[in-house]
C-alpha cells in the first residue's frame, strides 16, 4: 500500500544536499570567507569539547571552557542526566588614528550526558582551573572491580 521511506537527517547523502554541499565547497574555494553562507555565520556557537573517562573508583568528566570563569556556566544534575550549560561572551575594542573597531561575539552551550547507574550522583566533586572544568563522580562500592583469588587444586 504505502512504501516506507527511511528517515534521513539533513546532511545525509540525499542528492539535493550533496549537490548543495558541492556547490558551497566550490564557491568556498574560490571566494573564501566571503561565500560562507549567512546561516553558517549566524549559527556559529561555542561548544566545549568534553572527555569522559573512568578509573577504578571514579567517572571523570572534563570540559574545555577557555576564556570563561566559573560564574559563566552551571552544572546541574536531574535524575541521572548531568548537564553543563553556559554562555561565552567576548568583546574587543581597538581604536586607531582613522578607525574604531568593536567586535562582540557570544554563544551559549548546553551539553548533557547520562550518568551510569553505578555513579554516586550525590558525591560529585566539581573543580575549575585554567579553562578546564573537571567533574569527579565516585562509583558505588558494588561497581568497583574485585580481584578473585584462584585456588590451585592438586588432585
Amino acid at each position: 500500500m504505502f512504501d516506507l521511506v527511511p528517515f534521513r537527517r539533513r546532511g545525509d547523502d540525499v542528492p539535493a544536499t550533496r549537490i548543495e554541499r558541492e556547490v558551497n565547497d566550490l564557491f568556498q574555494r574560490f571566494m573564501g570567507d566571503l561565500w560562507t553562507p549567512m546561516t553558517r555565520r549566524i549559527s556559529r556557537s561555542f561548544t566545549p569539547t568534553v572527555d569522559i573517562s573512568e578509573t577504578d573508583t571514579d567517572v571523570i568528566v572534563t570540559a574545555e571552557v577557555p576564556g570563561m570563569t566559573a560564574d559563566d556556566f552551571t552544572v546541574d544534575l536531574s535524575g541521572d542526566i548531568l548537564t553543563i550549560r553556559g554562555e561565552k561572551k567576548t568583546e574587543s575594542e581597538e581604536t586607531g588614528k582613522h578607525y574604531h573597531r568593536v567586535e562582540r561575539s557570544y554563544g551559549s552551550f548546553c551539553r548533557s550526558f547520562t550518568l551510569p547507574d553505578y555513579a554516586k550522583a550525590d558525591s560529585i566533586d566539581a573543580s575549575y582551573k585554567d579553562g578546564i572544568l573537571t567533574l569527579k563522580i565516585p562509583k558505588e562500592e558494588k561497581a568497583l572491580p574485585k580481584a578473585i583469588p584462584i585456588k590451585v587444586r592438586e588432585d
